[in-house]
């Protein structure tokens, strides 16, 4: 079922995510509304508390990206094996990541209107499980593994506008502002504090 996105100033965006096994209720369907609300809403990447759960998942679509690229910036956004993933994390942790850094823009569904340059590590080894709690350690590289730091990173609480400087902060606090006043537009359901005024 899609569901409305979260949006910035909700407490659950700043609270860090319970960690899920065989005997957590609901899993699968926070799982399944985490695949459809990111189809629906035009997204690379969701995680639960972006649809209001608690529970430590998210969803990566990096093949969205991959396939609508040149094959030039295909060099330059993936790696050479890389062809995108469509990929469920479940208690994902990064237990590495590479020296080597890019800056790239992010948004985030949850942040409608804002995009803004983040440095984030071009290579990351993830331990997670997938779906059906299996255990797996992978490598990720390029635009995949900076989607997945994004989506990781909301499992902890963090948000991509965290990683900005102070200067550049206080020149999207008025665009933070219309969010936090629900008077920023979007193209998906989105749920804000304030009610959006018509």
């Amino acid at each position: 079922m899609q569901k409305r996105i979260i949006a910035y100033g909700h407490k659950i965006l700043r609270e860090e995510c319970k960690r899920i096994n065989k005997e957590t209720k609901g899993y699968n369907e926070v799982i399944e509304n985490l695949w459809e609300t990111l189809e629906k809403s035009g997204g690379v990447g969701l995680a639960a508390p972006q649809i209001n759960s608690n529970k430590k998942t998210f969803v990566v679509n990096s093949r969205l990206v991959y396939d609508d690229l040149s094959n030039k910036e295909k060099k330059n956004y993936f790696a050479p094996e890389d062809k995108g993933i469509i990929e469920t994390f479940i208690n994902a942790e990064i237990i590495e990541r590479s020296d080597k850094t890019w800056e790239e823009y992010e948004g985030c569904l949850s942040i409608p209107g804002i995009d803004e340059p983040v440095d984030r590590s071009w290579t990351i080894t993830v331990e997670y499980q997938d779906q059906d709690l299996n255990k797996k350690r992978k490598k990720f590289s390029g635009y995949t593994a900076k989607i997945i730091q994004h989506e990781y990173d909301h499992t902890k609480g963090i948000l991509f506008i965290d990683y900005l400087h102070r200067l550049k902060k206080q020149m999207i606090k008025s665009k933070l502002k219309r969010i936090l006043e629900g008077r920023a537009e979007t193209t998906y359901p989105i749920k804000f504090i304030k009610k959006r005024k018509k």
